[in-house]
């Protein structure tokens, strides 16, 4: 289920936060010195790099961790299970990013940007949720 946990900020601490920018920034700047020797088609592919999923994945998979040793539990396998439930998320957010580039490529050369960029975020919000509803579903079926 999908919520908002303010509690989990508190379980961060800033070195995780300072991590995650480093490497998205890094990431970041790879894709433009690609772009810059390349060409921007081929420095797009290194800017679709997911910067930030990796980081986030081991923070997750050690802040359950720690949160079963809390209660004298072994955390491995509930850590890996955390993370790859965040790496289905983040599968489901690439095929609808995949739309959402798909429609900036074809509609950026004839049409206004701003109504370009505004239909292409429409359509991954709608694509995200669908998919991610689909899943549910199905998650749901499968327990039942």
């Amino acid at each position: 289920m999908i919520e908002l946990k303010w509690s989990s900020l508190k379980e961060t601490r800033p070195s995780e936060y300072v991590v995650r920018f480093v490497f998205g920034g890094a990431c970041t700047v790879l894709a433009g010195l690609v772009a810059k020797r390349y060409g921007p088609s081929v420095g797009g592919l290194f800017l679709a790099f997911p910067a930030i999923f990796p980081s986030g994945a081991s923070l997750i998979e050690s802040h359950e961790k720690k949160r079963k040793a809390k209660m004298g539990l072994d955390g491995t396998l509930r850590g890996r299970v955390a993370a790859s439930v965040d790496a289905a998320g983040a599968a489901l957010g690439c095929i609808a990013l995949a739309v959402f580039a798909l429609i900036l490529w074809k509609g950026l050369p004839t049409y206004n940007a701003y109504a370009v960029i505004s239909g292409a975020t429409l359509a991954w919000t709608c694509i995200a949720t669908i998919l991610w509803a689909v899943r549910r579903r199905r998650e749901f079926h499968r327990l039942a």
